[in-house]
């Protein structure tokens, strides 16, 4: 493990010993890669991506890595937290396993292939550790380049907490701005858009960012020739680099077999990064990949003969290791039993983990033997069968969970003696609850500051004889109370600084409280998600915007992937309370009329989405948010920000309850659910339907994850009888969803008399033209006669058919 370093004089027996050190990091690390592929090619593990020809660089990273910095990166930097102290190779091989507990695997218990390193940011409580007092990385992906724009956010952390005043939680977080946000990334990842997207803000941003770009000439087979120009990244980032006149990066390229200068390299990056807040570009490259890119494939098939031995010769080890000799750190036969010594003791952690990993399932497969001997001697007419099953299960050595559920499950088919029965039924259980927590835990917070923790707070209006605002204004006006009252709240898209959002709702908010809180960004929604991501994972907490709902699908993948699993990948460790706002639903024109609800909601669970009706109940959800220490997406109604509106007195107070629908109008003979701007449509319809003697209860969703909590649907659809749903998605969108929840999770079916029917948009996209609106989603007249056709079914005479 690399330690702070206390002093700056150096003895050559110092430098000895810290060389030594790092050799031997270098060795363990290497010797873990070594035994981890042979460990999924036996099948012990199910898939293998070390970090193997890596190792030297990673050291000297690990060097000019401080306490409160953080690391995004890419998944083969096992030799960096390594010498950071933050993994063992016994926690390793627990992760190549899947151990599915913290204690042993403390990465992601079981939940991430390895490689994917993490540090717990959050005590047991879900509070914030101190994390200027340790070395910390953000939890890794797999999506290649998915961890770039985080890394952006994390940077521009340092950057808030330095030059903006009156931020009171800064004490666990920072040390004057001085961290510095270290990224990670293949030589072939650098293709993907989302590297460029976050190289490019970097540099407009200037933030204490060092990007390492580990080159090794391939991406899995593929060769830089076609991955990238010139085959050199930093030659076309090369006009990046800063000088007297314009800002941006700084720009290394260094030898990964190198180590004096990877050394010096980095502590020169650090040194720039953590005094100027310059962003750094280290390229290293003449790195090479010993054993291919994973356990799927062996490299010989796609490198000539020339380029492996090439490899063997510039290995970053054995280069390490000839200078080691040629400087007289230590001589061949030292660095020989070094090299023994270190593979005994990862061979003996191997060994260690598999044993803790595979014993307690063993114990549990000899419990359950032993109980269905006993259910077979008891057995009438399958005692064979049964025999049969037990044989099998038996000659299992290294039994997964899952196969010991399989046998119990299809044992318990034929079992006719009732106590034996209910004796294997409870081991099911028992062992179901206890193991599918493992599996499924912590995809919502479970600190007590989780959504549900938060009281509903009413809007006061009191004897308020002010005229009433447009909707924009009771935003602008809460956001004002909401910044000076959370001075670590701070909110940043396009367009959203000078001119105050395309919609005026910030209308003086960046004259008020400045470029860094209210901030105009480029087009770019990828990183603007993720520099929502990065910050608040640094105790900060963004509103990142996305001007439009459909321009969401830039920055869905990472929504999706990180901001909606963090939570659960890092059984509760790491937390990024993000808001993202934006605006979307009817308006014309095939761009910014998208309302992709199902898409939405299908991809990033773990992320609540509430969908306000107006702008009082979506000021009342960032209220509630801003004391919740969840993820959110909040989608104000783009035509609803000239409507009028009565100004609460309790700016910043009044809370929208999450998960709670709301009954606009109480009715008798059909139930009508629906939400955002479509929900205007649907009250004016059930008041038009009202003259003919058909009376609906309206009900706003509000937030479809979660969804209505207290299940009040049902208890209307329990009154009425019936139920309509509409939507202005595409059929089968947001409506499928919606109708899951209400007939499978309410049980709402048994309460029907008639068909449950949805009432959706066409399947294409608005057209430009006023009309396209009209003839492209529910409208007020489709609504009012598709309730009308619903009690005509009912009763013809009373209802009798329109057309």
């Amino acid at each position: 493990m690399i330690k702070e370093k206390t002093n700056t004089t150096l003895t050559f027996e110092d430098f000895k010993t810290e060389v030594l050190n790092d050799y031997r990091i270098a060795v363990t690390s290497r010797e873990c890669s070594l035994l981890g592929r042979k460990e999924v090619l036996t099948g012990k593990a199910k898939f293998g991506i070390f970090g193997d020809g890596k190792e030297v660089p990673q050291l000297a990273m690990a060097k000019a890595f401080k306490n409160g910095d953080f690391r995004s990166g890419y998944y083969r930097d096992q030799t960096f937290m390594m010498a950071i102290g933050e993994l063992t190779p016994k926690q390793f091989f627990a992760g190549l396993y899947g151990h599915t507990d913290l204690a042993f695997d403390p990465m992601s218990a079981g939940r991430q292939m390895g490689g994917h390193f993490v540090t717990h940011s959050l005590n047991e409580d879900g509070s914030w550790k101190d994390l200027t007092k340790q070395k910390n990385s953000s939890s890794d992906i797999s999506p290649t380049a998915g961890q770039m724009p985080r890394l952006l956010g994390l940077a521009q952390a340092s950057k808030i907490y330095r030059n903006v005043d009156g931020i009171t939680i800064k004490d666990k977080f920072t040390v004057n701005g001085n961290e510095v946000a270290w990224g990670t990334i293949g030589n072939a990842s650098t293709s993907e858009g989302l590297f460029f997207e976050t190289i490019n803000a970097a540099g407009v941003l200037q933030v204490p960012m060092v990007m390492s770009v580990w080159d090794d000439e391939y991406g899995i087979s593929v060769h830089a020739r076609h991955q990238t120009t010139k085959e050199n990244i930093s030659e076309i980032l090369k006009g990046y680099q800063r000088d007297e006149d314009s800002k941006g990066y700084e720009i290394f390229r260094v030898k990964g077999w190198d180590y004096a200068e990877l050394v010096s390299t980095y502590e020169r990056a650090g040194v720039i990064a953590r005094e100027e807040h310059i962003p750094v570009l280290i390229h290293v490259n003449e790195l090479t990949q010993p054993q291919g890119h994973s356990t799927s494939g062996s490299h010989e098939r796609y490198k000539n003969g020339e380029r492996l031995a090439w490899e063997r010769d510039f290995d970053c080890i054995r280069q390490m290791r000839l200078w080691m000799i040629a400087i007289n750190i230590a001589s061949p036969e030292e660095l020989s039993e070094i090299d023994f010594q270190l593979k005994k003791e990862v061979l003996e952690a191997k060994k260690e983990a598999w044993n803790s990993f595979i014993n307690p399932i063993i114990e549990e497969q000899n419990n359950l033997l032993a109980l269905l001997e006993q259910i077979a001697e008891a057995s009438i007419n399958h005692k064979d069968r049964i025999r049969k099953y037990i044989s099998e299960l038996s000659t299992i050595k290294a039994p997964l969970k899952k196969e010991l559920l399989v046998y119990a499950r299809k044992i318990l088919r034929f079992i006719e003696v009732p106590n034996s029965k209910m004796l294997l039924s409870n081991w099911i259980t028992k062992f179901l609850n206890e193991t599918q927590v493992k599996f499924s835990s912590n995809l919502h917070s479970d600190s007590d500051k989780n959504v549900f923790s938060v009281e509903k707070v009413l809007p006061e209006y009191g004897d308020n004889t002010k005229a009433d605002i447009d909707g924009r204004m009771l935003l602008r006006d809460n956001f004002d109370a909401l910044f000076a009252k959370y001075p670590e709240t701070l909110i940043f898209g396009e367009d959203v600084g000078n001119i105050g959002d395309v919609n005026q709702g910030l209308e003086g908010m960046q004259e008020k409280y400045g470029e860094l809180r209210v901030a105009d960004v480029g087009i770019r929604e990828a990183t603007i998600l993720g520099q929502g991501i990065g910050m608040a994972l640094r105790g900060l907490r963004p509103i990142a915007e996305i001007q439009y709902l459909d321009y969401l699908l830039y920055a869905i993948q990472i929504m999706s992937d990180d901001l909606a699993t963090l939570q659960y990948r890092t059984v509760g460790k790491q937390k990024a309370p993000l808001i993202i706002r934006t605006r979307g639903h009817r308006l014309e024109g095939i761009w910014h009329s998208g309302s992709p609800m199902g898409m939405i909601i299908n991809a990033i669970r773990g992320i609540h989405v509430l969908v306000p009706r107006n702008m009082t109940q979506a000021a009342g959800f960032y209220n509630t948010l801003l004391e919740c220490d969840e993820p959110a997406l909040v989608i104000e109604c783009l035509n609803g920000y000239r409507l009028k509106e009565k100004a609460p007195l309790n700016f910043g107070e009044f809370k929208t309850p999450i998960g709670v629908v709301e009954t606009m109008k109480e009715g008798s003979d059909i139930t009508l659910v629906s939400y955002g701007s479509t929900l205007r449509l649907v009250q004016q319809a059930a008041t038009e339907l009202l003259d003919l003697g058909i009376d609906c209860e309206v009900i706003d969703i509000q937030s479809l994850l979660p969804f209505d909590v207290n299940k009040d649907i049902v208890k209307s659809i329990a009154k009425t009888n019936r139920l309509l749903v509409i939507d202005e998605d595409v059929p089968g969108g947001a409506s499928a969803y919606i109708l899951q929840q209400i007939l499978e999770e309410q049980d709402a079916y048994k309460y029907l008399d008639s068909k449950p029917q949805t009432l959706a948009a066409k399947a294409h996209r608005p057209a430009y033209g006023t009309d396209g609106d009209y003839f492209s989603k529910p409208s007020a007249e489709d609504i009012f006669e598709k309730v009308y056709s619903m009690m005509n079914e009912v009763n013809p005479s009373k209802f009798p058919s329109l057309y």
